[in-house]
């Protein structure tokens, strides 16, 4: 199974994500890195994604290709990240096939009402609880 996380910026969320999934589904999933920026990838490999790529382009490219996506909220908000997610990318993100997994985090531009007030652990832990249910349903 190939689950795509996505991040931007200096990548430190979704290097978080993929420490968390490497240690407790190990190698049985594919994880492919994909940062708005070269830095976020690097930082996402350091923590143990099996391959990256970087950019609006790479991003369309290997979503098409993914079971699962795993990201924060701004994924789907064009030009949210400081700019770094174009429209084409949160379009390309919200209409691919692959199952998405959004974390919701605060937005400067956006009030998203109804988000909880979790630390970033609690909601990381929420994800796996969604990715081993991702997980157990694929393998049924």
């Amino acid at each position: 199974m190939k689950i795509a996380v996505i991040d931007g910026l200096g990548g430190g969320f979704g290097s978080q994500i993929i420490n968390r999934i490497k240690a407790e589904f190990a190698d049985k999933l594919d994880i492919i890195a994909l940062g708005t920026n070269a830095i976020a990838t690097s930082k996402m490999l350091q923590s143990g994604a099996n391959s990256g790529a970087t950019g609006e382009n790479a991003l369309i490219l290997n979503i098409k290709y993914v079971d699962l996506i795993v990201g924060p909220v701004g994924l789907i908000i064009p030009n949210s990240m400081k700019g770094e997610i174009t429209t084409v990318m949160a379009e390309a993100i919200t209409s691919c096939d692959a199952k998405k997994i959004i974390i919701g985090m605060k937005q400067p531009h956006v009030k998203l009402v109804g988000l909880s007030k979790k630390s970033l652990n609690e909601l990381i832990e929420d994800l796996l609880v969604e990715i081993r249910s991702f997980v157990k349903n694929q393998n049924n």
